[in-house]
């Protein structure tokens, strides 16, 4: 019998309260960076880690596979010599792109502020 991994925040939501669901969704350190570059075409593992320096390989692969449980993503596999994978934002995924857009507008505004040069 196969060991399921069980995400700690997945389903912590005592006061059902509508920011923990979302942030049980795309909440942490990786998951917004993730949907911004997928998003902006880094829609492979390969441009995902080589956009995400400090991400670990075993991060990274966590992070997809969460997104993707979740349905906020869709794993492509093309029938090829080498197998080529690509991610997309799904349908779902796409209603949290307003979240993601205000956060760039906000880091965007608050770097400027502070002197921070941004890509």
């Amino acid at each position: 019998m196969a060991k399921e991994k069980i995400r700690k925040t997945k389903d912590f939501n005592p006061n059902n309260c509508a920011v923990t669901h979302c942030v049980n969704i795309i909440g942490g350190k990786w998951k917004p960076v993730i949907l911004f570059l997928i998003r902006n075409d880094k829609n492979r593992y390969s441009l995902l880690q080589k956009n995400i320096a400090e991400i670990s390989r075993q991060t990274l692969t966590n992070q997809l596979r969460e997104l993707e449980a979740d349905g906020v993503i869709e794993r492509i596999i093309y029938p090829e010599i080498p197998p080529r994978v690509e991610y997309k934002i799904s349908e779902y995924g796409k209603t949290l792109l307003p979240i993601i857009d205000a956060m760039t507008i906000w880091g965007r505004k608050d770097m400027r502020e502070k002197g921070i040069n941004f890509k």
